[in-house]
């Protein structure tokens, strides 16, 4: 346990001494911030001395001499505490998404297109596609370009690839939906 100061180092402090300050501050940090690493604080050091900043800019208000000092000092550091604590039990709990939990997803037309094609070949139903629709569905998904890529190798804007592309999964979802209902 740290040594006690002297009455008097509040007294020079209070009257504006640093080195008052400095050997206040040596006395009760290690203690103050053992206080708060020991209630979980995540940031002990740094509120420790946010701690001292409250101490020293209210040391005129202090009594008591160094136990009033001390008293002092404890107090702010549990009043950090208990602002802490209240401060993350008003923080929402933050979990990581994990998509294989999630039930709210869906599978994307493309998906639905893709696995249905089982019975039939891909390309019987690609030929079915406008050559545009076609040509976009196969640089999208078989060489896996950006839309800017297919775009800039299509000579068009990336808006109308979108539209070839969702117009395409969409009539690619057709024909296999009007296959399933045949079967």
């Amino acid at each position: 346990m740290p040594q006690a100061l002297p009455d008097d180092v509040l007294s020079a402090a209070q009257s504006g001494d640093a080195e008052a300050f400095s050997q206040i501050y040596y006395t009760l940090a290690p203690g103050v911030s053992g206080y708060l690493k020991a209630r979980g604080m995540e940031d002990a050091e740094g509120s420790a001395q946010e701690v001292f900043l409250t101490v020293f800019s209210r040391i005129g208000t202090v009594r008591g001499g160094y136990q009033g000092l001390r008293t002092f000092a404890f107090s702010v550091a549990h009043a950090r505490y208990v602002d802490e604590v209240r401060k993350r039990a008003r923080q929402p709990y933050v979990s990581e998404y994990d998509p294989e939990t999630d039930a709210r997803t869906s599978d994307s037309a493309e998906t639905v297109a893709l696995e249905a094609l089982g019975g039939s070949t891909v390309e019987e139903k690609l030929r079915e596609l406008p050559p545009d629709q076609r040509e976009v569905l196969l640089l999208r998904i078989v060489a896996d370009l950006s839309l800017e890529q297919v775009a800039e190798i299509m000579g068009k804007s990336t808006g109308s690839i979108k539209q070839l592309q969702r117009r395409g999964l969409l009539k690619l979802k057709t024909l296999v939906e009007r296959k399933e209902a045949l079967v």
